[in-house]
C-alpha cells in the first residue's frame, strides 16, 4: 500500500492511497465462492449455484461492499501509519477501477488541531456547594401530595388552587375566538397556565355563571388570533374542583413502594432521592463554569469546520423538536463552535494526563440512570447490550473525571446555595 498526504489548509488533509487490485480481487472470488454455497436461486439446487450465475446476478453489489470495506480499513491503516487523528469522516473519491495493477482512492477529511499542553492552573473557578435539608424533604414530599391530589367539584365561587373548567370566546377589533360559538378551557387558578389576569377574572365566579371582562391578552398567548390583542371575553362556567391532597398514610407511603420502615424509610428514601438530583445538577454546573473557563482561554484556538457545522444542524434539529423539519442551522454556529471547542479541549486534556475511563464510576452512573426506571435490571441490560448507549455513558462519565481533573489543578473557590437555588433552572 502506497500512501502519499497532501496539505489542504492548516487543518485540512488529502490522503492518496494505492492498494494492489488483487486485494480486492482476492476479496471478491471469495464472496462469490461463498454466496455460491448459501444462495438460493431457482433452477439449482442449494450450494450449486456455478460462480459465473453468482457473478451475473450479483456480481456488482459484492464489487461495490467489497470495495467499500477495504477503502474503510486501509484508510485507517493509512492515518495510524501517518499519524493522523481525523476530525470528521472523510470525503471518498476513486473510480473503483484497477490501473496499472492497483486501486487508488482519494480521503479529503479534516484533522484534529495540535494544541499543545494545556494549562488549567491559571483558571478561576467557582465550585457551587449545597445540600438537602429536612425542609427541602417536606417540600418535596408536598410536591409528591399535589401530584397525586383528587379533584371535587364544589358550588361556591373559584378561589386560588381550584380547577376551573369554562365556555369561553373572545371578541377582538380584528378577530373573533372561535370564529362561531365558544371553546372549552381549563386551568388551576394560579398556576398561570393561561396568564395571570384571566385566571383572575375567574376568581369568585361558581358553576352556571356567566360574564363577560375586557382583557388584554400576551403576545405569547398560545391562541394566534389573540395574541397581543385587546378583547373582549366571554366565559360561562362548566365546573368548580377543589384540591384534596391525600393523607400522609401507609397507603400513600407503600404508592413509592416502602413497604417497611414507615414514614422514617419513605423519608430517608425521598432524601437519597434528592441528594442524588442535587449530585447531578452540581456537577452539570461545575461542568458548564470549567468548560466556559477553559473555552475562554483558548479563544483563538482553530477547530474542524465540519465538526461545528455536524454540530450546529444537531442543535438546530433538537430546537425544531423531534420529528419536524430541522431550522436553518447557521444562527447556532456560535454556540456549536464553544460546544466543539469545548469538547476538543477536555479530550486533549485526558490524553494529555492519561486520563481513562474508570469503569467502577461507569458502573455508578448506569445504577443511577436504572434506578429511575421501574425495572432497572432491563436498562442495565439494554446499555449492556448497545455498544451505541454505552459508549456515550463512558463519553460522559469520562468528561466528569477530566471536570474533576481541572477542578483538582485549578484555582477553585466554593459558593453556598441552598437545594432550591441549585435545582431552579437558570439560576
Amino acid at each position: 500500500m502506497q500512501v502519499s498526504v497532501e496539505n489542504v489548509g492548516s487543518l485540512g488533509r488529502k490522503l492518496t492511497v494505492r492498494i494492489p487490485a488483487a486485494r480486492l480481487e482476492d476479496t471478491v472470488r471469495s464472496r462469490v465462492v461463498e454466496m455460491g454455497r448459501s444462495a438460493r436461486i431457482k433452477g439449482f439446487r442449494p450450494g450449486k449455484v456455478p460462480t459465473r450465475v453468482i457473478e451475473q446476478r450479483f456480481g456488482a453489489q459484492i464489487r461495490g461492499e467489497a470495495l467499500s470495506e477495504l477503502i474503510g480499513s486501509t484508510f485507517q491503516e493509512a492515518v495510524t501509519s501517518e499519524n493522523l487523528r481525523p476530525a470528521v469522516q472523510p470525503s471518498i473519491a476513486t473510480s473503483g477501477r484497477p490501473e496499472n495493477g492497483e486501486i487508488e482512492y482519494t480521503a479529503t477529511f479534516e484533522v484534529m488541531p495540535e494544541i499543545g499542553p494545556v494549562d488549567v492552573s491559571a483558571l478561576e473557578i467557582t465550585r457551587q456547594v449545597s445540600g438537602v435539608e429536612e425542609a427541602d424533604i417536606d417540600e418535596m414530599i408536598e410536591t409528591l401530595r399535589l401530584q397525586r391530589r383528587s379533584w371535587n367539584p364544589v358550588e361556591r365561587g373559584a378561589q386560588a388552587g381550584d380547577m376551573v373548567l369554562c365556555e369561553f370566546s373572545a371578541q377582538a377589533a380584528d378577530a373573533r375566538y372561535p370564529e362561531a360559538g365558544s371553546d372549552r378551557i381549563g386551568t388551576i387558578i394560579g398556576s398561570n397556565a393561561l396568564f395571570k389576569e384571566l385566571e383572575d377574572a375567574l376568581v369568585g365566579h361558581k358553576a352556571g355563571d356567566a360574564f363577560e371582562v375586557d382583557l388584554d391578552f400576551p403576545a405569547g398567548f398560545r391562541i394566534a388570533a389573540l395574541a397581543g390583542k385587546s378583547a373582549r371575553a366571554s366565559f360561562s362556567i362548566v365546573r368548580v374542583q377543589e384540591p384534596q391532597l391525600p393523607a400522609l398514610d401507609e397507603a400513600f407511603i407503600a404508592a413509592f413502594g416502602v413497604s417497611e420502615g414507615g414514614m422514617a424509610k419513605f423519608r430517608e428514601d425521598v432524601r437519597a432521592n434528592l441528594e442524588r438530583e442535587l449530585a447531578a445538577a452540581l456537577g452539570a454546573r461545575l461542568k458548564a463554569a470549567a468548560v466556559e473557563k477553559l473555552v475562554d482561554a483558548h479563544a483563538s484556538l482553530e477547530l474542524p469546520q465540519g465538526m461545528i457545522e455536524n454540530e450546529a444542524r444537531q442543535l438546530a434539529q433538537r430546537a425544531a423538536g423531534e420529528g419536524k423539519p430541522p431550522m436553518a442551522h447557521e444562527p447556532f454556529m456560535a454556540s456549536a463552535r464553544r460546544r466543539v471547542a469545548g469538547g476538543v479541549l477536555l479530550a486533549e486534556i485526558a490524553r494529555q494526563n492519561d486520563v481513562r475511563i474508570d469503569s467502577r464510576r461507569v458502573a455508578d452512573a448506569l445504577s443511577a440512570i436504572a434506578s429511575t426506571y421501574e425495572e432497572p435490571d432491563q436498562v442495565v441490560e439494554l446499555y449492556t447490550r448497545d455498544p451505541q448507549l454505552m459508549s456515550g455513558l463512558q463519553s460522559r462519565v469520562l468528561e466528569d473525571q477530566v471536570i474533576d481533573w481541572i477542578a483538582a489543578h485549578a484555582r477553585v473557590s466554593e459558593h453556598r446555595m441552598s437545594f432550591s437555588e441549585v435545582m431552579r433552572p437558570g439560576a
